[in-house]
């Protein structure tokens, strides 16, 4: 499965991160498929410098590569895709009555 994530570079506390799609069973700096763009979180005081191939980025997720939360921030952030609302991960789950419960 292809993800869309970030690969980081720089140095000791100044990070410098990749949008590459790569094999969700690769490591996070290993063999990539193809990079897209670049974020740099530090750049101007904090706020972050996005720059992506919009077009590649909507050709890889027609493709079915797959953004990890984080890639999907920086992309919507980025403009390179739509917002999605708010998703909960876990449905809350329907307890079972127990024989205890049953007989009351």
């Amino acid at each position: 499965m292809l993800k869309i994530r970030l690969t980081r570079l720089g140095d000791k506390k100044s990070p410098f991160y990749r949008v590459v799609v790569a094999d969700s069973r690769s490591p996070r700096d290993g063999k990539v498929v193809a990079t897209l763009g670049t974020f740099d979180p530090l750049h101007d005081g904090g706020k972050g410098e996005t720059k992506v191939d919009a077009a590649q980025v909507r050709e890889w997720i027609a493709k079915g590569a797959i953004p990890t939360e984080t890639a999907r921030a920086v992309l919507v952030k980025a403009g390179a895709i739509e917002a999605v609302p708010y998703k909960e991960k876990k449905m809350p789950v329907e307890k079972k009555e127990t024989k205890k419960q049953a007989k009351k």
